[in-house]
Formats: C-alpha cells, structure tokens, sequence
C-alpha cells in the first residue's frame, strides 16, 4: 500500500504557467517576483570557508561539528535574545523545508492526530501532516484547539511567510502555554527572523518571553538561505528540546540526512559574521523602498509585510484577477491561494530580483495607471 498522490494537493507553481507566459510577452520582457530564491551572490566569505573545508573524504556526522552546533547557540544568544541553547539539542537539515515536510512522521503522528498550522501558510505544513497521515488544521487562533488532545504538533511561522506578519511574544507565550497543556509540540519557522522591516523585535520560540526558562515541548527552525544567500547550499538547522532534537538525529541517522562537511563548515563562519548578513538586509530594503510605495500607487493595499522578503498585497479581489492585472505588466507574482483558503484575495509579491528587475517593475506599474 503506496501513498497516494491524491492525498496530497497539486504542486502549486505548475498552475502558474499561463500567467508567466502573459507575463514573459511584454515588450520589455518578464519580471518575476513569484519566487523567493535569493538571486545576490553568497558571500565571500563564506564561499572560501566553503573551499577551505572542500577535501571532505569521510562521512560527515550527522548531529554537525561541535563548533556548528556552538556557532548556532552563540547565534541564538546573540541575535535571538534566546541564551541557554544546548549545543546538544542542535541538529543540522538539509534545508528547512525536508525538516517541515517530516518533522511529523518523525514524531510518530497518523491517524487521528491533528497537526495545526497558521490559515494563511507555506503549503509545506499542510502536506508535511498529510505525509504522515495526520490531519491539518488550518488556525490562527488558540481556542480553536486548546484541550484538543488529539492536537500533537503545532506550527508557527514569525516572520510569516506569505503575509510578513511578526507574532509577538505575549502571542507566542499563549500558544506555547496551551500545547504544553496537552503535551503538543510547538515547532517555530522562523526563517526571516533577521529581516525585520520595523523597530520591533522579532521574537524566537526559544526566547524566555516565550518558553520560560525551559525549551521543553518547543523547537526553532531555522535556515540560512535568505540571511545568507545560502539556499544552494541547503543549509538550514533545529534546536529545542533535548528530548525532541535526540530520537529526531537517531532517526536521521538511519535515513541518512546529513549536511555535506563543507556545508556545515560554511554555516560555521556564516553564523559567525553578522556583517554580511547586515549587508544583505540593506539590499533589501532598497529594493522594498522601491516596489512598497509603487504597488500601493498601483492601487494595492499592503498588509503585513512587517518583516521578510514579500509584499502581502490586495486589490480586493480574486487572486487570480490581480495575477491577470501583473502579467498585462509582465510582472509574475504569487497567487494567495497557494497559501490557503484565507489568502485568496492577496498576492505575494517578492523582493528577490536584482535591483534593475525590482526598478522594472516599479516603473511598469506607474505607466500602468
């Protein structure tokens, strides 16, 4: 008895091609702001610790270097305001994503547990529940399954990506004290943490405003693709609770998921050294400064988008309307709809294109008007 393809949705970005093709017909050719693939180069420094470690004749271990899994506390204490990161309780992943889309297997879950994710959200939690078996519960608010005993994994997302949205503390806090209610997991993506776009702090699910003095029932993930330019690199890692982090490396370890050596010692040096990380958050930004103001001219309402790498956009209409409205300007954007049923009136429009595609499509949508 295989898995089915139909427990599982379509793959989302397959439905996009008549829209890019529109798109790519405009004189001036496509700007693409659908996906959220860093495009500037990866830092040199890290590139040549990446050569340095490149004679790798062994295996790498799977629970990383002793000096990754110290960089990544020391990172966590230092950028997270989250001290008292176990070294022990750190594991690399290959990429966030692999981690999102088994964490509930790996957990044991099937049948009758319920998996809950934020309404508007990266569809990988969604199938990441249904792989296992499990049953995705789409909710943004704790009431809808505080008690629920069935309820066994719970994922937040701060920054939020679709919608930039930056869950505060006081939140967190709620939603870690009723899963430990119930003895569920709360698992935290927490990948655009260090682009924030506001004076306010981004809280960690490991910051004691959150978890108190204990990270038990609570794991940060975490990936270095958009701080770092390291999505090529599938450099990403969890750390929480020890009781959690140790069946999940032993299960690893007999599926083999290992970071390459030379991957974890880039991430070593890329943890290390905030300066590039500041760099990039400052390419970012002016390319927001560029787009923010030209989409709402264009008509848009922006909301959210207080950190990240996406504008959460409105027209107030149907997704794909405002999809057909971008592509008649050779913009391609993604739909809200790949997001869930609560994002369909949105679109997310990404900053990850050079600074000349982004001033492209600034201009297109003042000479749209």
């Amino acid at each position: 008895m295989g898995l089915s393809p139909r427990s599982l949705p379509d793959f989302p970005w397959d439905s996009l091609a008549p829209y890019r093709a529109r798109a790519a017909a405009h004189p001036d050719g496509l700007v693409d702001l659908s996906v959220g693939t860093p495009v500037d180069p990866t830092p040199a420094v890290i590139r040549e610790a990446l050569a340095a470690a490149a004679n790798a004749p062994g295996y790498p271990t799977t629970h990383g270097t002793l000096a990754l899994r110290e960089a990544v506390a020391a990172w966590f204490a230092r950028r997270r305001h989250a001290p008292g990161v176990d070294p022990a309780a750190v594991l690399p992943t290959v990429g966030s994503k692999e981690l999102v889309a088994t964490l509930p297997a790996y957990l044991g879950l099937g049948t009758g547990d319920i998996v809950v994710h934020p309404s508007a959200a990266y569809p990988t939690y969604d199938v990441g529940a249904r792989l296992a078996g499990a049953t995705p519960l789409a909710s943004d608010d704790v009431d809808d399954w505080r008690g629920n005993p069935a309820v066994r994994l719970v994922w937040v997302n701060s920054p939020s990506n679709p919608t930039g949205a930056v869950a505060s503390a006081e939140w967190l806090a709620e939603v870690v004290g009723a899963a430990r209610e119930i003895g569920a997991l709360v698992a935290s993506d927490e990948c655009y943490a260090e682009l924030s776009w506001s004076d306010g702090d981004v809280p960690s699910i490991l910051d004691p405003r959150v978890c108190g003095d204990s990270h038990a029932g609570v794991l940060a993930v975490y990936s270095l693709s958009k701080q770092s330019n390291l999505a090529g690199y599938r450099a990403a890692f969890v750390a929480g609770d020890p009781a959690v982090v140790g069946p999940l490396l032993e299960a690893r370890k007999h599926a083999g998921m290992i970071v390459p050596a030379p991957v974890q010692a880039a991430m070593t040096v890329a943890l290390g050294d905030d300066a590039h990380v500041a760099a990039q958050k400052e390419r970012y930004r002016a390319r927001r400064e560029s787009l923010l103001p030209a989409v709402r001219a264009a008509g848009f309402r922006v909301d959210g988008s207080d950190a990240g790498l996406y504008l959460w956009a409105s027209r107030d209409e149907d997704c794909w309307d405002t999809l057909d409205f971008l592509a008649g300007r050779g913009i391609l954007a993604a739909p809200g709809a790949f997001y869930g049923e609560a994002a369909r009136r949105h679109v997310r429009i990404a900053l990850t294109a050079g600074d000349a595609e982004v001033s492209a499509a600034s201009s297109r949508l003042a000479k749209g008007l």
